[in-house]
């Protein structure tokens, strides 16, 4: 079964006296382990449909699966679950708690989880390792390049070893050369821990490491390739 399934998915939004159709009739299947980017111009759908896929918004028609987990028939305390333990988030805007420490946000999530202190103290010094901060545990998130505070956003995202990361623009705020070095910590992380990321992006970089690009215009999917495995 996929890991993610949207199934005649639409959503509207009313702007003023204006309705605006954000998704239509969407149909997408995800496997587990992809490594997949949802493309297209602001206004085509690529937020929307993210925020669906991580329960953040509900679609005015049709079913969203994910994780094996049918939406419409979960309570928002089952939906907060499911997002605590199974879907990891990074932001374009890194959504950080300013007070805590590097080491303290990773930390963040698992304390949520119920996780003992010195496992989760544990699991973040090596996800902060594994991302190339082992030197900045202490540093609260105004002490730290956006590059940086983005590597701990990821790390946050996925040390609750989560089966989905979710990422909406993560590469919007930053520098080439810190944005890929993003995506290639991102792309190794789903190669070793078998993690599904799915991008919302209009940045080429991202299209360039993701292996599945689907893209969409006007709330509908337009186009939907898997580049080959040299890719």
């Amino acid at each position: 079964m996929p890991i993610v399934q949207l199934n005649g998915v639409s959503k509207i939004y009313q702007q003023g006296n204006v309705a605006v159709s954000a998704l239509q009739n969407i149909g997408l299947n995800i496997e587990a382990g992809e490594f997949a980017a949802l493309a297209g111009p602001s206004g085509s759908g690529k937020t929307t449909m993210l925020n669906m896929i991580g329960g953040l918004d509900t679609p005015d028609h049709g079913e969203i699966m994910v994780d094996g987990n049918q939406f419409s028939r979960m309570s928002q305390t089952e939906l907060s679950e499911l997002r605590l333990n199974r879907i990891g988030f990074v932001f374009q805007s890194y959504n950080l708690i300013p007070v805590l420490s590097a080491l303290e946000n990773v930390e963040y999530v698992m304390l949520l989880q119920g996780i003992p202190k010195g496992e989760r103290r544990q699991r973040a010094m090596d996800m902060l390792d594994e991302v190339g901060l082992a030197k900045k545990y202490h540093n609260r998130p105004a002490e730290l390049s956006g590059g940086q505070q983005q590597r701990v956003a990821v790390a946050r995202a996925i040390v609750s070893k989560p089966a989905i990361v979710l990422a909406d623009e993560p590469t919007a705020n930053l520098d080439s050369k810190t944005g890929e070095g993003l995506l290639q910590i991102m792309r190794e992380m789903n190669e070793k821990l078998g993690v599904t990321f799915i991008f919302s992006t209009h940045d080429k970089m991202v299209m360039d490491y993701a292996r599945r690009i689907i893209f969409l215009r006007d709330g509908l999917i337009d186009d939907d390739r898997v580049k080959n495995a040299n890719s």
